[in-house]
């Protein structure tokens, strides 16, 4: 069954209910007003049983204790006794007010309860009065013993009435389903839209309902799932792409090296007459390329295990001023080889970090191999390393060719290299900058690169400080 309809029957439902509740109340009223009646103290202290012949005899305490008044009208309509509370306005009443007055007590709204009784042999009326506290007057009223000829008449209104009694309730019933269906159906109808576009594809799918109740908070959920949606389809398309392209990557730079090896082995096992040179110098490129190649797949195979889940590092505490002044005794003659010059910044106290030493020492290794093979002669390198806040800082710097800044924003990705022709003769891999990378992100700190053509580069690496 649709929500819709669902609402509806319920309501109707309810209007079946309520109307069985109201029948059930007028009757429970009935029964409680006649529980009431016989508790009351107007019914202990009737006209009937206080009469007496004698008026000076009549047994007045119960009533005036009970806040109640006594009164004896003769056949002149003279108030011939009085005892408590009297509504009369004075002593003697006129034929009309009199009649006014029988006529009126038992009236609906009426104030008193008044109780009367007519003594035929004295020829006086006995009136009882009672202040009502509350009162609901209710009654119907049909002889029995005597046929009404308006009875058909009065009965068809009274049909008539109930009937728009329950036309009325009854439209009113679907109205106000409908109306408050709507204010449910409306909103879902709107996320079962936007939920069908997400299912078929669409995933800048979004909800706007602009509710505050359970809805707005549904719309939120929604808006957050799909968005979430969205940025993993981007994500995964975008790994994709990346997966094809690095396919694309590794069969271009391996096809290069493998071409040569095959080259030069045929040609040294179809020419049996080379000589001892030639045979040197042909089996040198083999070799180189060959080099070149699995230097290819092993940094491949590094950056492969840093990208698993289950890639650690095993920390040490180092003192870095004291592990940089190791390493850059190292590079000194690699600098000195090439026509560098250099100066570096290392502050003589103490700053540890917790870092993986053999990995740390592949991120500076990578840094020198790129700068030596893409900068010229009398290239300056200058690596300085100090505090900030709670962060250690290393700068590795040059000022050098420098990279286009096009090519600069990818230059961490894999195969990226600063030649452009990709041409794996005048550099490494394309993988070393990648695994730098993903080596200080496994150490909780990041690498970034300030350059611009031939304004040099500027590595700059933070940690974090213990």
């Amino acid at each position: 069954m649709k929500l819709e309809n669902r609402f509806l029957a319920n309501y109707v439902l309810m209007f079946i209910i309520s109307s069985m509740i109201a029948i059930f109340a007028v009757m429970l009223l009935g029964f409680a007003g006649d529980v009431i009646s016989k508790t009351l103290v107007k019914n202990n202290f009737t006209a009937k049983k206080l009469m007496n012949d004698d008026v000076k005899s009549i047994e007045t305490a119960g009533v005036l204790e009970s806040g109640g008044g006594v009164q004896v009208i003769n056949s002149q309509y003279e108030v011939v006794f009085s005892a408590g509370l009297n509504t009369f306005s004075k002593a003697k009443l006129t034929t009309a007010e009199f009649t006014d007055f029988l006529i009126k007590s038992k009236s609906l709204g009426i104030p008193y309860s008044y109780n009367i009784e007519y003594n035929a042999k004295e020829q006086f009326w006995l009136v009882v009065t009672f202040p009502t506290s509350l009162r609901i007057d209710i009654d119907i009223a049909q002889n029995k013993d005597y046929a009404s000829v308006d009875t058909q008449g009065v009965v068809g209104v009274i049909v008539a009435v109930f009937i728009f009694y329950l036309i009325l309730l009854a439209l009113s019933t679907v109205i106000y389903s409908k109306l408050t269906s709507v204010g449910i159906i409306n909103p879902l109808k709107k996320l079962c839209n936007s939920a069908r576009r997400l299912k078929e594809g669409d995933y800048s799918s979004r909800v706007d309902l602009n509710l505050k109740n359970e809805f707005g908070e549904l719309e939120t959920i929604f808006n957050e799932m799909a968005q979430q949606i969205e940025q993993e389809i981007s994500l995964r398309k975008e790994s994709e792409e990346n997966r094809k392209q690095l396919i694309l990557d590794i069969s271009h730079d391996l096809k290069n090296p493998l071409t040569s090896i095959m080259g030069y082995a045929e040609l040294c096992h179809d020419k049996q007459d080379l000589s001892k040179d030639e045979l040197y110098e042909y089996t040198e490129v083999i070799y180189e390329n060959s080099l070149r190649a699995n230097n290819l797949i092993t940094d491949l195979f590094e950056l492969s295990k840093m990208e698993s889940s289950e890639y650690t590092i095993h920390k040490t505490r180092v003192d870095l001023g004291e592990y940089l002044r190791v390493k850059i005794g190292t590079f000194i003659t690699t600098f000195d080889k090439v026509g560098f010059t250099y100066d570096f910044e290392i502050p003589e106290k103490e700053i540890f970090a917790e870092i993986d030493i053999q990995q740390m020492d592949r991120v500076f290794q990578n840094l020198v191999v790129n700068t030596v093979h893409y900068n010229p002669i009398g290239t300056n390198v200058s690596i300085s390393l100090f505090e900030q806040d709670a962060k250690i800082v290393i700068i590795f710097k040059d000022n050098g060719i420098g990279i286009p800044t096009e090519l600069s924003k990818d230059i961490f990705h894999p195969f990226v290299r600063a030649d452009c022709s990709r041409n794996s003769q005048t550099g490494g891999t394309g993988l070393g900058l990648a695994i730098v990378e993903k080596i200080i992100a496994a150490h909780g700190g990041i690498i970034s690169l300030t350059t611009d053509e031939n304004c040099g580069c500027e590595f700059r690496i933070t940690l974090p400080k213990i």
